[in-house]
């Protein structure tokens, strides 16, 4: 992993933003921080009673970064109760913006910690050539 990437400074972000997910109905909170151009952009899931409508952690923190103009991400941490992985949904939009993005999940309730990158969590990503 990079040495130059701050993983307390995104886990703690991470954690935080997590506590602000809005997750009536399946009462899973996830958090999101992605590190961009010296920048932390933070996402929670945001659930609708209309399943499909609602959003994850991780593409809300995508959001945010490109919303304030940056589209290289530097590293990623997942927060949740457990240690989850992004969906494949998150996986294959992280992609887009950075292939070899690394990547650290965080279970709030336990403090355990798995570093990886996106290229192990999704191997044979869908590409197009522009």
């Amino acid at each position: 992993m990079n040495g130059q990437i701050n993983w307390d400074n995104l886990r703690t972000a991470a954690l935080a933003v997590r506590q602000r997910a809005w997750a009536p109905y399946s009462k899973f909170q996830v958090g999101a921080a992605l590190s961009a151009g010296g920048n932390i952009f933070i996402g929670c899931n945001v659930e609708n009673v209309s399943y499909p409508v609602g959003m994850c952690a991780e593409r809300s923190a995508i959001a945010a970064m490109v919303s304030a103009g940056f589209v290289q991400p530097d590293a990623l941490v997942v927060a949740a109760g457990p240690l989850i992985t992004p969906c494949g949904m998150c996986r294959q939009a992280l992609y887009e913006f950075s292939p070899t993005l690394p990547v650290l999940l965080v279970s709030a309730d336990t403090g355990e910690q798995k570093e990886t990158t996106l290229q192990a969590l999704l191997p044979g990503a869908f590409q197009v050539d522009p």
